[in-house]
């Protein structure tokens, strides 16, 4: 299909990537949407079997660096293009890379297919700051966790910066929300007094791991975290963490032993330092 020029954002044709919050997008009548950003992102999202819907690039970017991803797309997927200044408009800046991807959202697992075969896997608690949620994502596909699971009160991982701080990561890893029983109020219990997200989890054999700052803590190198086959560490937000019904239903507290006075990292490094250190060998 050739590439069809636009010259104003205004032009319904290109609403998913100019007018449609992310909310919007989810909502979408032809089907759940997010965007992509930047060709390498694309390439993955690609490479992961992720259905696009329309690409928006550059003009000099058609037979540049979005001319392989334009080259994989089904005929009938168009191809908009305009102005760099014009484009520019969509963010307030200079588009990352020049194109960008308007992509179906994939259907997200159960929680037992995700965990299923996993040894090593988080949960994210309440973060809601994008780049963390992204730069959470790329630890986690680069050091060794499985799978990722978040409360219904964090960011979406689709979230077009979140995406775009994975460096696409986000499709590369297995991930999934936890049942909206364990929502907000994260973990709610059953009636046997087992958290709900807990239980799930205690079930297909993990032992929960709560990132906290507690005078029960034991430090992250403690061989006996080491020894266990299936972890799930869990990371809550910087200023807040997690809450103390958490903490205190987890099978372990850690902390991450720090020096010059520093009694905490925020969540994206923090994460980072546990799935290195508590890696499988």
């Amino acid at each position: 299909m050739e590439p069809i020029v636009i010259t104003s954002l205004d032009d319904v044709k290109v609403q998913a990537f100019s007018r449609l919050t992310e909310a919007q997008l989810r909502s979408n009548p032809e089907g759940e949407l997010f965007i992509a950003e930047s060709p390498k992102v694309i390439r993955v999202a690609l490479d992961a079997g992720l259905q696009p819907v329309s690409l928006l690039c550059e003009e000099k970017h058609i037979k540049g660096d979005a001319a392989d991803l334009i080259d994989r797309l089904p005929d009938d997927v168009p191809v908009y293009t305009g102005e760099r200044r014009l484009l520019a408009q969509l963010t307030g800046y200079t588009l990352t890379r020049g194109v960008l991807c308007a992509m179906r959202r994939p259907q997200q697992p159960p929680l037992e297919k995700v965990c299923r075969d996993a040894r090593r896997i988080v949960i994210i608690h309440g973060v809601c700051d994008t780049t963390n949620i992204g730069a959470i994502f790329r630890s986690a596909a680069a050091l060794g966790i499985d799978a990722v699971l978040l409360t219904p009160d964090s960011c979406d991982p689709l979230n077009r910066r979140a995406v775009r701080v994975s460096m696409g990561t986000v499709f590369l890893v297995p991930w999934t929300w936890l049942p909206s029983s364990a929502s907000s109020s994260f973990p709610s219990s059953t009636p046997d007094g087992i958290p709900v997200g807990f239980s799930l989890l205690h079930r297909l054999g993990f032992k929960t791991v709560a990132m906290a700052l507690t005078d029960a803590s034991i430090p992250l190198d403690a061989p006996e975290l080491k020894a266990e086959p299936r972890l799930a560490l869990i990371m809550g937000t910087e200023g807040d963490g997690l809450p103390h019904s958490t903490i205190a239903d987890a099978d372990y507290t850690v902390r991450i032993p720090m020096q010059h006075g520093v009694d905490s990292l925020n969540v994206a490094a923090a994460a980072a330092v546990a799935f290195w250190e508590l890696r499988e060998n």
